[in-house]
């Protein structure tokens, strides 16, 4: 029995499968709440901006701080962690990060000033910031890669539920009780995923059979040395670099340089994010049909084109900004669903853990440096637009091309080792 057969079976039994079991659709459910939940803690922060610094009293630098302290604890332990990753059952491994980060949460919901609030970020950042690497070795150990698409398709629509659901509910939250409060819902919502995750998730230690001759240290070096897996490090830092360079200016641009009113702001995330959570099963669907690397090829071409329109665009109406919002979600999702499922098909089975560890750190750590190389690019005229958010958008049509290219070597190496033309 090999490595490969091990985790996750593509003989041809498996791969007339092409349904989920009850446990399996069970199993995508609660990991995409988990990731739900690990979303929404992030994200939460920048809507908060305006009713938490007059709270704490604390300037627009410290607050950046506070924010940016969350990715750059994540990258440092996706590192730390990249070590044991594969020497523990991976649902003991997610149960343990997954308290961690609920703590750290708590921690934030009790801050009743800056310091606190900034070693909440930082303890949510270093268990959070490891647990989408859990989930992705899950899944690479449970699902034949035939069925990864459609399973990295549900996964990812944590991210536009957290647009659509969790945004709106947390404002609400804070603007009729406190800021606070939306951390505590967090906690909530964590301690009900806990309890199901112990209770109902199945063990998932098939990967502590193989052998394991190295102490973590030794683990990570080999990891990281593999020259089978550079490659796919540096596309993962470029397509987490380009993301990055965009999304925290979004809502200025957007109100600035686009003329939509603040008040229109949630009717674009909503409108985005129920887009979003229909088309990403239907671009894991796509990908499973049509090949990961053709779909990914698709994403780069409409992400390259709505980009530079996007960041060409002056003053326009409700309807254009939320269709050119659209569509960029759309290009965007086609390149993120199919590259991870490709990516997955990457490590050996011995090395899953710690090859997810590795990249979700390289996301956190490139996704925080272009968010700096974002701000050190544009300029704020006196009437707010952002200047020179043009540049922005060539940085990123050149990665995503960068990125493209890169990927057709990932792509044709994994073709290689599973014997089939197009992945």
């Amino acid at each position: 029995m090999t490595e490969q057969t091990l985790a996750a079976p593509i003989d041809d039994q498996q791969d007339r499968q092409r349904g989920f079991t009850r446990y399996q659709a069970l199993l995508i459910a609660l990991l995409a709440f988990t990731q739900f939940t690990i979303i929404l803690d992030f994200i939460i922060m920048s809507p908060l901006g305006a009713i938490l610094m007059p709270a704490l009293n604390i300037t627009a630098a410290q607050f950046g701080i506070a924010v940016s302290a969350y990715a750059f604890s994540a990258g440092l332990s996706g590192i730390l962690a990249a070590g044991f990753a594969d020497r523990f059952d991976r649902k003991r491994l997610l149960l343990f990060f997954y308290v961690g980060f609920t703590l750290g949460t708590l921690l934030c919901a009790m801050a009743q000033n800056y310091h606190v609030l900034l070693i909440g970020r930082i303890v949510t950042g270093l268990f959070g910031g490891v647990i989408g690497s859990v989930v992705l070795a899950i899944i690479t150990d449970l699902f034949a890669l035939h069925l990864r698409g459609r399973v990295m398709g549900f996964v990812q629509t944590a991210f536009a539920a957290s647009q659509v659901l969790g945004i709106p509910a947390g404002l609400f939250l804070a603007n009729h009780w406190s800021w606070q409060v939306c951390f505590v819902a967090i906690v909530g919502l964590s301690i009900v995923t806990i309890a199901i995750i112990a209770f109902v998730m199945e063990p998932v230690d098939a990967h502590l059979r193989l052998k394991q001759d190295r102490n973590p240290f030794h683990h990570l070096i080999a990891t990281v040395g593999e020259p089978r897996y550079t490659l796919a490090f540096a596309v993962t830092t470029l397509l987490a670099t380009g993301g990055y360079m965009l999304m925290p200016f979004s809502s200025a641009y957007t109100v600035h340089n686009l003329g939509i009113d603040m008040l229109h702001l949630p009717t674009i995330y909503l409108v985005s994010g129920l887009f979003s959570i229909v088309t990403g099963p239907l671009v894991g669907r796509a990908s499973d049909a049509f090949g990961k690397y053709p779909t990914f090829v698709f994403g780069c071409a409409m992400t390259v084109v709505m980009v530079l329109i996007y960041t060409h665009l002056g003053h326009v109406s409700l309807t254009t900004a939320i269709t050119v919002n659209v569509l960029m979600f759309v290009g965007i999702f086609s390149r993120m669903i199919p590259s991870q499922a490709l990516m997955s098909a990457i490590p050996d089975a011995s090395q899953r853990g710690s090859f997810s560890a590795v990249s979700a750190s390289l996301q956190q750590l490139s996704g925080g440096l272009g968010s700096v190389l974002a701000g050190a690019i544009i300029e704020q005229a006196p009437d707010g637009a952002l200047i020179h958010f043009d540049r922005i958008g060539y940085v990123v049509v050149m990665t995503t091309i960068v990125t493209l290219v890169a990927m057709y070597f990932v792509q044709k190496a994994v073709a290689e080792r599973t014997g089939k033309r197009v992945v």
